[in-house]
């Protein structure tokens, strides 16, 4: 395989990734918006088109980090980590998160704040309105992109609160920024307005801190949401019971204690139980009917026979066990597919 299949090769898989394709489009989409407010704000002056530059540039750089996380996430396993890399994917969402509220809104906020202190010349130039209404568009359509995505991954019976709640936080992060960012550009279009319109520049100063407040406020419920998954979450509860039902039903189960969990990565968990075993099934599994009786017959007379029996039996005990175990861990994963790490210890 050449290089140039190699990279085909790898771009088909990472499309596959939850992800990707979002964070793809907003990337490039904020890459040229950057470039855009930049030179507005360089012919007009503008503190609210500045503060959508730095928005803009924000963004680019944490779909960059984003995009870093989705390639690491997927390095297999290995001896350092057992369990594979998913959560790198949250690990670097939350450097991401953490860079729009230090630098996006930051550097907003202090902007507008300077700005009412010294006001400056704002200069009317009617191409900071073609620049706006440019960024509505590619903000609006890769926001598009990222909520499709978010919705489609969806679960069958979820609301839209829980979608938000409990999605891909890396697609999250696609949507609340590139959805503030639509917002930002309404904000910036009306301040950038009432300062021409009154010839106040303090208006477009506001506009810069509210577009910074906003910025705060998408950082802080990113943090949020992706330290859930950093501090080991537990799976969904009805994963969890339906689990514990698999196990129960079969006969040779008496009791499940100690279930333990954990969520991997995105949609994919980590199971720990341990369960007690029913002596008479287990009994049933090993004598096998009339065999018992046959060997009975063998051994009653002769103590040394009896005796080769006894270990022969014995030896027999846990590899019943051990198999009943196996398959147990594959009939789970068979029929719950995200659970892809399942140990089942006796108690």
């Amino acid at each position: 395989m050449n290089n140039i299949e190699k990279l085909n090769s790898k771009l088909i898989a990472y499309k596959s990734e939850p992800g990707f394709i979002s964070v793809i489009a907003a990337l490039v989409g904020n890459f040229v918006i950057t470039i855009l407010k930049a030179i507005g704000f360089a012919v007009s002056g503008s503190s609210s088109l500045f503060s959508e530059a730095v928005h803009s540039f924000a963004d680019t750089a944490n779909q960059a980090l984003l995009m870093v996380g989705i390639v690491k996430s997927r390095r297999a396993p290995d001896d350092d980590s057992s369990y594979g890399y998913g959560l790198k994917r949250f690990f670097w969402a939350l450097i991401s998160a953490c860079g729009v509220f230090f630098v996006g809104a930051g550097v907003t906020v202090y902007h507008g704040v300077t700005t009412i202190l010294n006001p400056g010349e704002l200069i009317f130039e009617p191409v900071v309105f073609l620049i706006l209404a440019i960024s509505l568009v590619v903000e609006s359509a890769t926001f598009l992109v990222a909520f499709r995505e978010l919705w489609n991954e969806r679960g069958e019976d979820s609301t839209i609160i829980e979608t938000f709640r409990d999605g891909d936080p890396t697609v999250l992060a696609v949507v609340y920024e590139d959805g503030m960012a639509v917002f930002g550009v309404f904000v910036a279009t009306v301040s950038i307005g009432l300062s021409y319109f009154t010839g106040n520049p303090a208006w477009d100063a506001m506009g810069s801190i509210i577009i910074g407040a906003l910025l705060a406020w998408v950082a802080v419920v990113l943090i949020l949401k992706n330290k859930r998954f950093l501090v080991e979450k537990s799976i969904p509860e009805e994963v969890k019971e339906r689990i514990i039902e698999i196990l129960i039903a079969d006969p040779m189960i008496e009791r499940v204690y100690d279930f333990k969990s954990s969520i991997v990565e995105l949609g994919k968990y980590r199971a720990k139980c341990e369960v007690e075993v029913n002596g008479t099934a287990l009994f049933r599994e090993l004598s096998n009917g009339e065999m018992l009786k046959d060997d009975y017959d063998t051994v009653k007379e002769d103590y040394q026979e009896f005796i080769r029996y006894i270990v022969d039996y014995t030896d027999r005990v846990p590899r019943v066990i051990g198999t009943r175990i196996d398959d147990l861990e594959e009939r789970i994963k068979k029929e719950i597919p995200a659970v892809r790490h399942i140990d089942i210890e006796i108690n």
